[in-house]
C-alpha cells in the first residue's frame, strides 16, 4: 500500500511544482535601509560630470549630487538636472520563454530606459507611479545584461511639472523606490482587481495572457494564517479570453475597519491544458464604504467618521526613499495619537505603507499628484491607471482624491469608476464636489457655521495647518467637539505627519525646513514627539472621560462615552492607579498604589460609567489617574486627576516657625528683612522684590510682581510685626491703589506673596506677575503639576499631572537642534517649581488651583501674515492665571475657535470682592 502511494504522492508535488509563482528578483535594494549600489553620473549641481556610484533605491540630492529644490523655486519646472544609471545584471538560461517584466516602483521624474543599448520603450514621465517594461526580447540570457537609465529631476512634459514639481514641499531627483524583475511563465495571471463586500460576496476580475487551448482559473479564499474559507471556486476559459470574473460568497466573513484589520488572502491558479502553469496571492478585506448624500460615510452600514492626518512619504536623510520599517514607525504613530484615517499628500505612497494601513488599519484616501496644477488629461489618464492599477486590492483604500487645491482634472473623474472595480467615491480637495465640501482652513466662527448650515458633508482635507508649535493640537478640541456632534461632518485632516526637514549634504547636515514651509509636523523630521502629539491622542480618544472633580464624597465613578465605531468597551481594558509625590527637597520618593477598574459594556456611541474599585486609604494620595487600553493592546489615553489640591500640598510645603523672630530695616528707598539666613530688600515705593541673599551668596530672581495687563499701582505701604513674622502692605484705594500686594516673611525664612489685582481691561490675553531671572543661570526645573510638554490656552489637554524634571534648552518647535519637551513656554496647573541654577536653588510653590508658570520667552519665527506669533509676558518669569493662544500658519489665534480667544473679566467698578487673588511662597535657602 505505501509503494503505490509514495508515486501518486510525487505527482501531486510534481503538479503543484509547475505552477510557478509570481517571482521577483531585486536589482535594487528593497528601501532606504537596504540597498544596491549602481554606476551614476550627475549632469548638474554638485559632484556632476563625473561617474561614480549611488545607493539604489535614494534621491539623488541627498547622496551628495545636483541641487537641493523647494517646490517654489523658480527652477522647479526648468532645471536640467539629469542622473545617468548603470546596472550590470544576469539573466540565467531558465528564464527563456518566460515574460520578463522590468519593474519601477516610482521614480523622480522622466524615466529612459535601454537594456543592452536598445530602448526597453516609451519614457515614462510621472514621479509617484509604478510602471514596468516587458524585457523578455532584450535581454541576453546565460550572459550579462547593461541596464541604462536615463532620469531627468523636471519633467519635459510641462503638465507634469505644474503637477508635481511646483507643489508646497521638496522636490528630488533619482530612482527612490525599489526597480526589480518580475518572473512570469509565458501564459500567466497579469492583474487581479478584488471587490470583497461586507456582505460576503466576493469578486475578483482578472487579466490573463494565455494562448494554449480551453484552461481553466481557479481561486480559494484563505485566513491570513492558511485556514481554508469555504470551498475554491473556478470558471473556464477559452484561448481568445483574457479577461473573467470569478465569484464567492462568504457566510459572516470577519470584516475590515481601522478598528478591526481583519484580512484574509486568494490564490489563483491558471491551467492550461489542465496543468497549473502560474499561482497568485493577493490580500484582502470583506468591507463596503457607502456615501450616503446629506448624510456621511457609511463603512460596513456603520456612519463613521475621519480623524486623520496628511502624509507625506518623507524622511530627512533620505528623502522620498523610505522603507517598510519606516512604513510600521509611522503608522504605529498615527495610531498611539488615536488616528482611524490617512490622507496621501499629494500623490500615491510606497506599497509598504498601504500594506501596513491594511494590517494596522487606518483608512486611506489615496491621491493623483496635483497640488495647484494637474496632469493634462492623456498623462492623468495613463497615471491614473498606474495608481488604480497599483492599489485597488489595499481595504484601506476608501476614497480616490483627484489633485488637490485647483490640481484637478475633471476630464479624469470618471475614470475612477471605470478603472476601479470596487467604484470608490472621488473627492476634489479644496472644492465642494461630489457631495464633499472639502474647503481647507476654515476659520472656526466661519467655517463651523457653515458646516452647520449647509447641504452637503463637510470633510476638510487639510484643516488645522500646523507651522512650529502651532495649530494640530492647538484648537483641535473646538474644532472637532463641534465635528462630532453635526450630523454631516465625516470629520476631517490635519496639515501635517512630520516636519518635512531634509538633511543638506551641502551644509554640514543642516537640517533645513525651507523656513516655516516645512516645519509643519505634528511630529519631527525623525518623528520627534512635539507637544500636540499627546493633545490629538486625548482629544480624538475614542474612550472619553467627562471632567470630573475628585472630592472626599467621590465614589470611584467616571462619566464615559464611547467613541468607537465599531467596538464595545467590553473589549477594551482599563486600570487605575493611586500616585502619592514627593515634595521638591523633602527626599520622599513617590508612592504608587494600583486598584482595578471594571470595563463596562457599552456600544458604540453610547455613554455610561467607568466604575473603580478604590482603596480606603484613596484619599491619602495626590493623583489619581485612569487608563484606557485598546482591545489591539495600544494604550488609548491616561487620564489624571487631582485628589490634592495646591493649597493642601502648600500647606505640608511651608514651614513658618523659626527660632528667633524675623529682623527689618528701613532706609531711604528699601524694606531690609532677615530671616533665617536670608536677606531680602523691597521698593518702599513699590513694593516690588529687588534683591535676594542667603549665607552662601546672591540668588538673582528679582524684579517682582510686575502685573501682566494690569497697572502696578501699589502704594502706600506700611509694614508691620505679626508675632516673629514681618508684613509689609500696600494701602488699597479705589480710585489710586484697588491693585493690592502684601509679602509676609516667616521667621522660617519662607516667603509668602499675596496680590489681589483687576486685569486692565475687558479682554485680556495674560493675566498673572512677571519676576526677573538671568537666562543664562538657569540648569534646570522640577515641578509639581501637569507635564512635561507646556500648553496653550487653545492647547491644554494631553498633558499628565505628577512630578517632572527638565533640562534647560534653547530648542525651537520645528527647528534643529531637536530636544523635546521644549524648556521654555507657559506649563500648567502649577503645584510647586524648583528651580536649579548655576547659583543656589529655589523653590516657588502656590496654594491657589490652575496657575501657570512661564519659562522664559522663544525666540519665536513667524509667517508672512503674522497668523502664528505667540504672545508672552515681560520679564523673565512668570506665574499666571491666564496665558495667550497660538495660531497656526493659516488662522490667527483667536479663529480657532472659543478656547483661542481672549480671556474676559468684569471688574464691577474695581470692587475688591471681584479682585483675582494669587498667592506664591518662597524658599530662598538654597536646600
Amino acid at each position: 500500500m505505501t509503494h503505490r502511494l509514495i508515486p501518486v504522492f510525487l505527482l501531486l508535488i510534481a503538479q503543484v511544482a509547475t505552477a510557478q509563482q509570481t517571482e521577483k528578483r531585486y536589482l535594487s535594494g528593497t528601501g532606504n535601509d537596504q540597498t544596491i549600489d549602481w554606476e551614476f553620473y550627475c549632469t548638474a549641481g554638485r559632484n556632476s560630470g563625473k561617474w561614480t556610484t549611488i545607493p539604489v533605491p535614494s534621491n539623488w540630492e541627498l547622496q551628495g549630487f545636483g541641487k537641493y529644490n523647494y517646490g517654489f523655486a523658480k527652477d522647479s519646472s526648468r532645471g536640467k538636472e539629469q542622473g545617468l544609471y548603470k546596472h550590470h545584471f544576469q539573466a540565467p538560461a531558465s528564464w527563456k520563454g518566460k515574460q520578463i517584466n522590468l519593474v519601477f516602483e516610482g521614480v523622480m521624474t522622466d524615466t529612459e530606459v535601454k537594456l543592452n543599448g536598445k530602448s526597453a520603450g516609451p519614457t515614462h514621465e510621472g514621479s509617484y507611479y509604478a510602471f514596468k517594461y516587458d524585457i523578455s526580447n532584450l535581454l541576453q540570457y546565460s550572459s550579462g545584461n547593461l541596464l541604462e537609465i536615463t532620469v531627468s529631476k523636471h519633467s519635459a512634459n510641462a503638465s507634469v511639472n505644474e503637477a508635481e514639481r511646483k507643489g508646497d514641499f521638496w522636490i528630488f531627483g533619482g530612482i527612490f523606490r525599489p526597480v526589480y524583475l518580475e518572473i512570469l511563465p509565458a501564459g500567466h495571471i497579469e492583474h487581479v482587481a478584488i471587490d470583497a463586500k461586507a456582505n460576503g460576496s466576493f469578486t475578483a476580475q482578472l487579466q490573463l495572457k494565455t494562448n494554449r487551448k480551453a484552461s481553466e482559473i481557479s481561486g480559494q479564499i484563505y485566513t491570513v494564517s492558511g485556514q481554508k474559507v469555504g470551498e475554491p471556486f473556478s470558471a473556464k476559459i477559452g484561448t481568445e479570453t483574457h479577461t473573467v470574473a470569478l465569484t464567492k460568497t462568504v457566510p459572516k466573513p470577519l470584516l475590515w475597519t481601522s478598528e478591526t484589520p481583519n484580512r484574509y488572502k486568494v490564490e489563483f491558479r491558471l491551467l492550461e491544458a489542465g496543468k497549473p502553469v502560474h499561482t497568485l496571492t493577493k490580500f484582502f478585506g470583506f468591507r463596503t464604504v457607502d456615501v450616503k448624500p446629506r448624510d456621511g460615510i457609511y463603512v460596513n452600514g456603520t456612519k463613521v467618521k475621519l480623524k486623520g492626518v496628511n502624509r507625506h512619504s518623507f524622511w530627512p536623510s533620505s528623502g522620498r526613499a523610505l522603507s517598510k520599517k519606516l512604513s510600521i514607525l509611522d503608522v504605529n504613530l498615527m495610531k498611539d495619537m488615536n488616528m482611524n484615517a490617512v490622507r496621501m499628500s499629494h500623490y500615491p505612497p510606497d506599497d509598504h505603507f498601504l500594506d501596513v494601513c491594511d494590517s494596522l488599519g487606518l483608512f486611506v484616501f489615496d491621491e493623483l499628484a496635483g497640488w495647484h496644477g494637474h496632469y493634462d488629461t492623456a498623462t492623468g489618464s495613463k497615471l491614473l491607471h498606474e495608481l488604480i492599477t497599483h492599489d485597488v486590492n489595499h481595504p484601506s483604500v476608501i476614497f480616490w482624491i483627484n489633485g488637490n487645491e485647483g490640481g484637478h482634472n475633471a476630464e479624469l473623474d470618471a475614470l475612477f469608476a471605470q478603472e476601479d472595480l470596487q467604484k470608490r467615491p472621488v473627492l476634489h480637495a479644496w472644492e465642494d464636489f461630489g457631495g464633499f465640501d472639502t474647503q481647507h482652513y476654515r476659520e472656526y466662527n466661519y467655517g463651523i457655521g457653515t458646516y452647520n448650515h449647509g447641504h452637503s458633508i463637510t470633510l476638510p482635507t487639510e484643516f488645522l495647518h500646523g507651522m512650529y508649535d502651532g495649530g494640530h493640537g492647538a484648537g483641535l478640541d473646538d474644532y472637532w467637539e463641534a465635528m462630532w456632534h453635526d450630523p454631516l461632518a465625516a470629520g476631517g485632516f490635519l496639515w501635517d505627519f512630520a516636519d518635512q526637514g531634509v538633511v543638506r549634504t551641502d551644509q554640514n547636515g543642516l537640517i533645513d525646513t525651507d523656513g516655516n514651509r516645512g516645519a509643519d509636523g505634528i511630529v519631527g523630521p525623525y518623528r520627534e514627539k512635539e507637544g500636540s502629539f499627546f493633545t490629538i491622542r486625548e482629544v480624538w480618544s475614542p474612550i472619553r472621560l467627562e471632567r470630573r472633580e475628585i472630592t472626599p464624597t467621590f465614589d470611584g465613578t467616571f462619566p464615559i462615552e464611547n467613541r468607537y465605531h465599531f467596538t464595545h468597551t467590553s473589549r477594551c481594558s482599563f486600570t487605575g492607579k493611586l500616585v502619592k509625590v514627593g515634595g521638591p527637597f523633602n527626599g520622599v520618593k513617590p508612592s504608587e498604589k494600583s486598584f482595578p477598574v471594571a470595563a463596562p459594556n457599552l456600544k458604540p456611541l453610547e455613554k455610561g460609567v467607568l466604575k473603580a474599585q478604590l482603596p480606603g486609604d484613596w484619599k491619602d494620595y495626590d493623583f489619581l489617574y485612569i487608563t484606557a487600553t485598546d482591545p489591539h493592546r495600544r494604550e488609548l489615553f491616561t487620564w489624571s486627576f487631582p485628589i490634592s489640591l495646591p493649597n493642601q500640598i502648600a500647606a505640608s510645603l511651608v514651614k513658618t516657625d523659626g527660632s528667633a523672630p524675623v529682623t527689618f530695616t528701613e532706609s531711604d528707598s528699601l524694606y531690609t528683612v532677615s530671616a533665617n539666613g536670608i536677606v531680602l530688600s523691597f521698593s518702599k515705593r513699590t513694593g516690588v522684590l529687588k534683591h535676594v541673599a542667603n549665607l552662601n551668596g546672591t540668588i538673582p530672581f528679582t524684579n517682582g510682581p510686575v502685573l501682566q495687563e494690569g497697572i502696578n499701582n501699589f502704594k502706600n505701604f506700611t509694614h508691620r510685626m505679626d508675632g516673629k513674622t514681618v508684613v509689609i502692605e500696600s494701602t488699597f484705594d479705589r480710585k489710586s491703589s484697588y491693585n493690592t500686594l502684601q509679602w509676609t516673611i516667616f521667621p522660617s525664612g519662607w516667603v509668602k506673596m499675596r496680590v489681589r489685582y483687576f486685569p486692565d481691561g475687558y479682554f485680556t490675553t495674560l493675566v498673572g506677575v512677571n519676576f526677573s531671572f538671568p537666562e543664562r543661570e538657569m540648569k534646570a526645573v522640577n515641578w509639581m503639576g501637569k507635564g512635561p510638554y507646556r500648553v496653550w490656552k487653545n492647547r491644554m489637554k494631553g498633558g499628565t499631572l505628577g512630578v517632572w524634571n527638565k533640562a534647560y534648552n534653547n530648542t525651537e518647535t520645528g527647528e534643529t537642534p531637536v530636544v523635546y519637551p521644549e524648556f521654555k513656554g507657559y506649563h500648567a496647573n502649577l503645584y510647586w517649581c524648583r528651580f536649579e541654577t548655576t547659583g543656589q536653588p529655589f523653590t516657588v510653590a502656590t496654594e491657589n488651583e490652575d496657575v501657570f508658570f512661564r519659562l522664559f520667552t522663544p525666540a519665536w519665527k513667524t509667517d508672512q501674515w503674522h497668523n502664528y506669533e505667540p504672545l508672552f509676558p515681560t520679564g523673565d518669569l512668570s506665574f499666571l492665571q491666564g496665558i495667550s493662544s497660538i495660531g497656526s500658519k493659516t488662522q490667527r489665534n483667536e479663529t480657532t475657535g472659543p478656547m483661542g480667544m481672549k480671556h474676559i473679566f468684569y471688574d464691577y467698578e474695581k470692587e475688591p470682592a471681584r479682585a483675582k487673588e494669587l498667592t506664591l511662597y518662597f524658599d530662598f535657602s538654597g536646600k
